[in-house]
């Protein structure tokens, strides 16, 4: 796929199916993903592959920290935690790897991190593969944030769902007036 192609017409993929992406696929997403830009050479990014078992547990790590907030939750919303890693057959959780630094704020390095994950999605759509990035409560939860080994300075940036696309979706055409100004001073 041409690099304009994949960069104009990414869509979003809710409904994703097996297999997940081979060997060879998340190799080139995650070298696409490392090649985000980078002020300071900071490298403000790692990424946890979960597929197979590792989204049973990954599901159960969420309902766990929903029940912690809620111990009256109801079984069908516990159920609906287990299943919310299920929705693919792969799950690459972005991580955004933070420290103080005289010339690099914290801001640009968490920019850095999104824009790796960004080049997940791209490289992912250029393969033929679908993709969707998730965040929700789950991303900012500090029990789920333990429970897959966060440090200090460790950020959820997304989790992004993985595997081939049920039906293809055309993006929508948007018009660029309603985004752009052109300043001239």
């Amino acid at each position: 796929m041409e690099a304009l192609d994949a960069l104009i017409n990414r869509v979003s993929c809710p409904r994703l199916e097996g297999p997940a992406p081979t060997a060879e696929q998340l190799e080139l997403m995650l070298k696409a993903a490392v090649r985000a830009p980078d002020h300071g050479a900071l490298r403000p990014w790692r990424f946890i592959v979960t597929q197979g078992e590792g989204l049973v547990q990954l599901g159960k790590l969420y309902a766990t920290a929903a029940k912690a907030d809620d111990p009256d939750l109801a079984p069908a919303r516990y159920e609906k935690y287990c299943n919310m890693p299920l929705r693919a057959p792969m799950v690459i959780t972005v991580v955004a790897v933070t420290r103080e630094h005289p010339k690099v704020p914290v801001s640009e390095q968490l920019i850095s991190a999104g824009c790796a994950a960004h080049s997940i999605t791209q490289t992912a759509h250029a393969l033929g593969l679908g993709a969707m990035w998730r965040t929700g409560e789950m991303a900012y939860h500090p029990q789920v944030e333990q429970g897959l080994g966060l440090a200090e300075g460790e950020t959820i940036v997304g989790y992004i769902y993985l595997g081939q696309r049920c039906r293809d979706r055309e993006a929508p055409r948007l018009g660029l007036d309603e985004f752009v100004t052109h300043w001239e001073g």
